[in-house]
């Protein structure tokens, strides 16, 4: 099997042939342990407790289309799971260029307290049944089943002792395999785990949580009012991106340790309270929020990006929902600066706290389709474009078509249900 490094990133996009890319670094991977190692260069993470597929293309048995789940703690629930998920990625294939030839699947779980591996493993043995079998039911092959815990794997279709113990196979030590030579000269990187990144973007806990839902409480009973009020909603948007802007300087101004452990620490304690509470209850207007995705390239990118991240560890207790939007808006930075495996799980976690969310469905569906993002980038600077036109244009001269009108629907507070995002 075969991978092109041109191609690893979007869930369900076909892989690119080596005369697409004859520049590319590409690496051809022959045994499970191979396999295994290659997982996190693929994905651009570790996953954790996730269910990975990855179908198989042509006679060179190319890598292409991938899909990550986390895995049902029910095992009530792996029969159906099965069976959607192995429709999902197949059919998704078939429309992008396809039938996949064979898939690998991944099963990756650490042990729960008191647990072993080697139990890890056996306990998910007949959840790896149930896929190899919905695959087969839809005429692809199963070629390869790994389980992946704690630094250890074992193959599920192989029953010889001697290439699998029943103790499992160590996994290579970081940095030291092929593949993680080749990801190097290539610039790919792993971006830690999928806890790792998950952690970043959830909401804070203890007396810091507390205090921020209570500002939030203050922040919705002075805004609601006014944001329900037409005469004082366009007051209310300037004001909220009037100190975006200003926490973005700040930011800027105030840089952490590159990369340091504490760099979201740092980042929240230049975010107060009330601050925090008032962005977070004005992104809820749907067109304050799409000002707000302007600044998604150039000095703009860094500071929104730490920015966003901040707003939606303080969407605490009960307005977790309100996260949608600064996790879209996360998703959303992290993809236009080439960032896909960080965006699709900032997008995930936007639609897990309101699967209704529009902007964030739109932008999950592209990423995973491997769409270039510079086509909404080229979209949005005209939008800023022509915004920037208007306001300089002189009093009682006519709006240009197209321009947004202080009369068109916004979007209110999530409280308010219901309206378009």
């Amino acid at each position: 099997m075969t991978t092109n490094h041109a191609s690893d990133g979007a869930a369900g996009r076909p892989a690119t042939s080596p005369t697409d890319c004859p520049s590319n670094p590409q690496i051809t991977l022959r045994s499970p342990a191979e396999l295994a190692d290659a997982l996190p260069y693929m994905l651009g993470f570790h996953p954790t407790d996730s269910l990975v597929m990855v179908t198989v293309q042509g006679e060179a048995g190319r890598f292409g289309g991938r899909l990550r789940v986390g895995i049902p703690t029910a095992p009530a629930e792996w029969e159906d799971t099965a069976r959607q998920v192995a429709d999902c990625l197949i059919r998704g294939s078939e429309r992008r260029g396809g039938k996949p030839d064979g898939i690998v699947l991944f099963l990756c779980q650490d042990p729960r307290d008191g647990e072993s591996p080697q139990r890890v493993m056996t306990r998910l043995r007949p959840f790896a049944q149930r896929l190899r079998l919905a695959c087969g039911a839809l005429d692809v092959p199963v070629l390869e089943a790994l389980c992946i815990s704690a630094g250890r794997y074992w193959s599920y279709t192989c029953g010889g002792t001697d290439c699998c113990p029943a103790e499992g196979t160590p996994l290579a030590q970081p940095g030291t395999s092929v593949m993680a030579a080749t990801a190097t000269f290539a610039g790919l990187r792993v971006r830690g785990s999928l806890k790792d990144i998950e952690d970043r973007l959830a909401p804070l806990r203890g007396p810091w949580a507390a205090e921020q839902e209570e500002a939030l409480e203050r922040a919705a009973t002075a805004l609601v009012p006014k944001i329900l009020d037409g005469a004082t909603r366009e007051e209310v948007g300037a004001e909220t991106l009037a100190l975006a802007r200003a926490l973005m300087r700040r930011m800027t101004l105030a840089p952490p340790v590159e990369g340091g452990p504490c760099a979201d620490d740092w980042d929240d304690a230049l975010l107060g309270h009330d601050e925090a509470a008032a962005l977070i209850l004005g992104l809820q207007d749907r067109e304050i929020r799409d000002i707000a995705a302007e600044w998604m390239e150039a000095d703009e990118a860094a500071p929104a990006l730490r920015l966003w991240r901040a707003l939606a560890r303080r969407c605490v207790g009960a307005y977790g929902e309100h996260a949608a939007a600064p996790l879209t808006l996360a998703g959303w930075v992290s993809w236009a600066g080439g960032d896909e495996p960080t965006a699709r799980i900032a997008l995930s976690l936007a639609l897990r706290a309101d699967a209704d969310y529009r902007f964030a469905q739109l932008l999950h569906h592209a990423c995973n389709e491997g769409i270039d993002p510079e086509g909404l980038r080229r979209c949005l600077r005209e939008e800023r474009g022509r915004r920037e036109r208007s306001r300089r244009r002189p009093a009682g001269t006519t709006r240009p078509p197209g321009r947004r009108t202080s009369d068109r629907r916004r979007r209110t507070p999530r409280r308010s249900e219901g309206n378009e995002q």
